[in-house]
């Protein structure tokens, strides 16, 4: 693959989400992208992209509450909270971790790399 494809390749990947001044601190954000429920939370300077579908039971984090000073998410249904950093869950009864996406702001815009 030629260095162009791959560039080609690389941005195909990074989807944009919102305009980064649209979400405030504490702001959760769904976003879906072809089958892909994606839950995007802003706390204090960083942007976080995770699977907006609790692990547990078919249940939607965006409309969970989020703690910003622990950096969790917690599911609406069953009560399990999940690191929005990692997706891994810090309470039962979930026990999968959610996926997470990376995350890049540029020109003012949030996007997330979909793999």
């Amino acid at each position: 693959m030629s260095e162009e494809e791959e560039e080609v390749e690389e941005e195909q990947q990074w989807v944009k989400v919102c305009n980064e001044k649209s979400l405030k601190s504490g702001d959760m954000l769904d976003f879906d992208q072809g089958s892909k429920k994606i839950l995007i939370s802003k706390i204090g300077g960083n942007v976080y992209a995770t699977d907006r579908i609790c692990t547990h039971a078919y249940a939607d984090l965006s409309t969970g509450i989020m703690n910003e000073e622990e950096k969790t998410v917690t599911c609406p249904l069953h009560l399990s909270a999940f690191k929005l950093d990692t997706g891994i869950p810090q309470n039962l009864p979930a026990e999968e971790p959610i996926k997470t996406y990376k995350v890049k702001i540029q020109d003012n815009s949030i996007y997330i790399k979909l793999d």
